[in-house]
């Protein structure tokens, strides 16, 4: 998965910097071109990558992500740090579940808050 969906950044002209599936969720490190819309490269990346894990017959039924994302942005300074961060959710989720990750970077980031997206996430 993580080698499809570095493919599917790279084709976009975007540079994986960290790719990180977990069961619930996934981190995505992107570096982008000021000329990217985020939102439609999130959406492509999205349904394409439906379509590959519905293809592989990995899940019983239909997969799709769930419709709402966050993004955030860091400087230069900071890529050697995220991408730590992204590389090690396994043991960062033994202290704090995705849902507490994703209101603590909402917080940190003062991004709105959906809670229409929230009750998906598992804990």
């Amino acid at each position: 998965m993580h080698k499809y969906i570095t493919a599917l950044v790279q084709n976009r002209k975007s540079k994986m910097l960290a790719v990180n599936c977990m069961p619930d969720h996934i981190h995505l490190f992107v570096g982008f071109k000021p000329t990217i819309l985020i939102s439609d490269f999130v959406k492509e990346i999205k349904v394409e990558s439906n379509e590959f894990i519905n293809s592989k017959n990995w899940m019983r039924g239909k997969f799709n992500w769930q419709e709402g994302y966050g993004v955030f942005s860091y400087s230069h300074s900071h890529l050697d740090t995220v991408v730590k961060y992204v590389l090690n959710q396994e043991v960062h989720h033994q202290r704090k579940t995705f849902r507490q990750e994703y209101l603590t970077l909402l917080e940190k980031f003062e991004g709105p808050f959906e809670e229409r997206y929230l009750f998906d996430f598992i804990d």
